[in-house]
C-alpha cells in the first residue's frame, strides 16, 4: 500500500480504484466524500452540514444525538478496520470523524443560516488548528478510535461555545 502524507497531517491512501468498493471504507468517507480532491476533511463537514440542514436539524436534540453516536460508532469500527488494513493511522479519505463532529457542534443549535456557517467555520479551525487536548488527542489516541476522538471533542467545543453564545444574544434580545 502506497500512503503520502498532506498538509494537514493525515495520509492519504493511494488506493487502486478496486479498493474503494469496500463497504468500510465507503461509509467512513462518508459515501465518498473523502474521495474528493484537496481537503477531504471540509468536504466531510460540508456533507454533514448539508445532511444536517436537510434531514437532522428538525429534529429533536435527542434524536440528533442518537444519530451521530450510531454513525460514531459505526464509523470508530469502519476506521478501526481500514488502519489495521491498509497499516496507516488517519487516512484522508476518513471523514466519518468530521460528519460526527459537525453534528454535535450544531446539534444544540437552531436551523439558522448563519449558526450553521458559523458553526461550520468554527469546527474546521478548531479540527485543523487542534489546540490543547484535542491535538493531545490526536497525537496520544491511536487506530479509529483516535481517528474519531479529536473531532467528537472538537464538536462538543464548538456546540458548547455556540449555544452559550447564543443564548446570551437570545437573552439581550439580539437575536
Amino acid at each position: 500500500m502506497v500512503c503520502s502524507s498532506n498538509p494537514a497531517g493525515t495520509t492519504t491512501l493511494a488506493l487502486p480504484n478496486a479498493a474503494r468498493t469496500n463497504p468500510a471504507l465507503i461509509w467512513a468517507s462518508g459515501l465518498g466524500l473523502g474521495y474528493l480532491p484537496k481537503a477531504p476533511g471540509t468536504w466531510g463537514s460540508l456533507g454533514a452540514l448539508a445532511v444536517w440542514w436537510w434531514l437532522l436539524a428538525d429534529l429533536s436534540v435527542l434524536l440528533q444525538l442518537a444519530i451521530a453516536a450510531v454513525y460514531f460508532f459505526s464509523g470508530w469500527w469502519c476506521s478501526s478496520h481500514i488502519t489495521a488494513r491498509y497499516e496507516v493511522e488517519d487516512a484522508g479519505e476518513i471523514v466519518a470523524d468530521e460528519i460526527v463532529g459537525m453534528w454535535l457542534a450544531l446539534a444544540l443549535l437552531p436551523k439558522v443560516w448563519w449558526l450553521a456557517l458559523l458553526a461550520f467555520v468554527l469546527f474546521r479551525l478548531l479540527d485543523i488548528a487542534k489546540p490543547g487536548p484535542i491535538g493531545w488527542l490526536d497525537r496520544e489516541v491511536k487506530g479509529g478510535l483516535g481517528v474519531m476522538l479529536d473531532d467528537v471533542v472538537v464538536g462538543a467545543v464548538v456546540a458548547s461555545v455556540l449555544y452559550v453564545s447564543f443564548l446570551m444574544l437570545q437573552s439581550a434580545g439580539l437575536v
